[in-house]
């Protein structure tokens, strides 16, 4: 197996859970370094060379960043990470056109703090549209078409689910947001690097980005802001007027040179990465399929990012199965909310039975994950839920034929 050792000589566990986090590309922290160390001004100080030389590798990783996803520098605007990017755009188109514009339009499957962004407009007198998505993950693009309204300012819906890696039609949801003369933002946390992304060519008018998604460090992001259309946005942050007022603060040099570095790096990697990425899943799926009966893939098979699995292992407790498979990192769903025993509220949305959603498990699987480490976990995966079925009763009973839906459970 391909655990490492923390130096401590106990052994931790092997890394599953890419969505969560990255380890920093080893090519990106040597980019870092020299701005951690001897290169240390700040980047808005316009008199000396100190100054200077920082403001030089800021910019060249905001080309860095732009050239990933074929737009123009000057777009690109530093954030701590996609949160605040998501927070700034959602919150902010609202609030600079709510003179005339009223209405937001998002899915039931994004990320929290899109939700959680559009719901803390909704105190404020917005009004927002949930769609609902189909039993595949996708969005159904004539529900989009109707939910649009004359006084809607925003449509935001993600790239890749960051629960079961469903991939949203972009390219058309662009094209119909353009039609409407409506702003587009995708959370693209979770495809920037992974899958070719070009915000022209999907019409794409905000986007939101990570560095740890992207084996780039951790506390940093960029929001894109389209010049042409000209998307205006209220500040969330108030200050010294940096990244074209939008985002006041100095920009932390190291960090920006981080995800220049990453977004650059992926750009070299994406072919190579998704095509190792993709046996590496295939290899997964199939093995854990071929020996266990009675496992669900959520989501669709198709549209998809493949390193991201999400599987519901009937008559197993998710929470019991994660236990189990302890010297494996993996989770149940995204990390934001697994503390919660509640079921993941995107396999809600695609209408998994409660049952099932508390017994899925997402594998993740990234640039360093090997071979030998997808069979390891497979393996195991394989020996506990067999192991924790032969405790079940209701597998037992679905074993002598009874149909668990037939039984009428009295309370006691």
């Amino acid at each position: 197996s391909g655990r490492s050792g923390d130096g401590g000589g106990a052994l931790r566990p092997l890394y599953m859970d890419v969505q969560a986090t990255t380890p920093l590309d080893p090519r990106v922290l040597d980019s870092m370094l020299p701005y951690l160390t001897a290169y240390y001004g700040n980047p808005h100080s316009r008199t000396h060379a100190y100054g200077w030389e920082s403001e030089a590798a800021m910019e060249k990783a905001r080309q860095q960043v732009a050239h990933l996803i074929g737009a123009d520098p000057r777009e690109i605007i530093f954030t701590s990470g996609a949160t605040e990017s998501n927070n700034m755009a959602i919150k902010g188109v609202a609030r600079f056109y709510k003179s005339r514009k009223k209405h937001i339009i998002t899915t039931q499957t994004e990320h929290k703090c899109v939700l959680d962004s559009c719901r803390s407009l909704e105190a404020e007198g917005f009004q927002v549209t949930y769609l609902p998505v189909k039993k595949n993950g996708l969005i159904d693009l004539k529900a989009l078409e109707a939910a649009f309204q004359p006084d809607t300012s925003l449509v935001s819906v993600m790239t890749v689910n960051n629960e079961i890696g469903v991939k949203q039609p972009i390219h058309d949801i662009g094209e119909i947001c353009r039609a409407q003369k409506v702003f587009f933002h995708t959370d693209a946390a979770q495809a920037i690097g992974k899958i070719p992304m070009d915000v022209n060519d999907m019409k794409i008018d905000l986007m939101s980005i990570s560095g740890h998604k992207i084996y780039g460090p951790k506390g940093v992001g960029a929001l894109y802001v389209r010049r042409r259309p000209r998307v205006r946005l209220e500040p969330l942050q108030s200050g010294g007027g940096q990244e074209r007022g939008l985002r006041s603060g100095t920009v932390p040099t190291p960090l920006a040179v981080g995800l220049g570095a990453a977004c650059e790096v992926a750009q070299q990697e994406m072919e190579y990465d998704h095509k190792r990425i993709s046996q590496l899943a295939e290899r997964l799926v199939t093995k854990i399929l071929s020996e266990i009966p009675d496992v669900v893939m959520n989501g669709d098979r198709e549209h998809r990012y493949p390193g991201c699995i999400n599987l519901s292992f009937a008559y197993v407790e998710g929470e019991s199965l994660l236990m189990a498979l302890k010297d494996v990192a993996l989770s149940s769903g995204h990390a934001c909310t697994s503390a919660s025993l509640e079921p993941s509220y995107v396999l809600r949305a695609i209408g998994t039975d409660e049952d099932l959603a508390h017994s899925s498990i997402r594998f993740g699987i990234g640039r360093f994950t090997t071979e030998e480490e997808v069979d390891y976990t497979v393996q195991k995966c394989i020996q506990h839920v067999k192991r924790l079925r032969e405790m079940s009763p209701l597998w037992e009973m679905v074993q002598d034929g009874i149909d668990l839906k037939s039984i009428k459970w009295t309370q006691h």
